[in-house]
């Protein structure tokens, strides 16, 4: 009996095995991992799930991201913004939620959009994104920085050394931050 359960348990090892290498490659690492950017102040809990693609001696933004046309922000999934506490972003209320992250960037400025709707993906099978307006709760503009390093990988954190929460995307040579605080509620 339990030589025939081993013989039964190595076949599906094995077929999961020459699964694996030859359709999935399920042990390789993704090109573009996942990664959170997370932030605790206080009783606010702000979250980021994105995925991280490489320069990797690519031209990036004007090139392998072009200008002035929408952006997953990020590769593969789309990149969530998530808030326990509604937040004023630019001057304009984000109420508490979830919500995918939309970006256009720009030669000297970025619109980022906070939408309301959850997509499986980034883009759809002709890779445009899937992103629709009709769902944006917010689209702001920021100006874009240049700045010295070259970031590799693509990063999302967020920035409150100063007081001022913001949450900052940098890649290649490219910087933009978002300012956000808490929204006043009154009593």
């Amino acid at each position: 009996m339990l030589k025939r359960l081993l013989i039964i348990l190595s076949i599906i090892a094995l077929g999961l095995l020459i699964y694996s290498v030859f359709v999935e490659n399920i042990f390789a690492p993704r090109l573009s991992p996942k990664d959170t950017a997370k932030i605790a102040l206080n009783d606010l809990k702000l979250k980021v799930e994105y995925n991280r693609p490489s320069k990797r001696e690519r031209d990036v933004f004007g090139a392998l991201v072009p200008y002035d046309k929408v952006w997953r922000t990020g590769a593969n999934e789309a990149t969530t913004f998530e808030t326990n506490k509604d937040l004023m972003i630019d001057g304009i209320l984000l109420k508490k939620g979830k919500y995918t992250l939309w970006t256009v960037p720009m030669e000297n400025s970025w619109k980022v959009m906070f939408n309301t709707k959850q997509y499986d993906w980034g883009v759809n099978e002709k890779m445009e994104p899937m992103w629709d307006p009709n769902y944006d709760a917010i689209e702001i503009e920021v100006d874009k920085q240049d700045i010295d390093e070259t970031v590799e990988k693509f990063t999302i954190a967020f920035d409150n050394k100063t007081g001022k929460l913001k949450l900052t995307m940098a890649w290649d040579q490219t910087l933009i931050e978002i300012p956000m605080h808490i929204y006043p509620h009154k009593h």
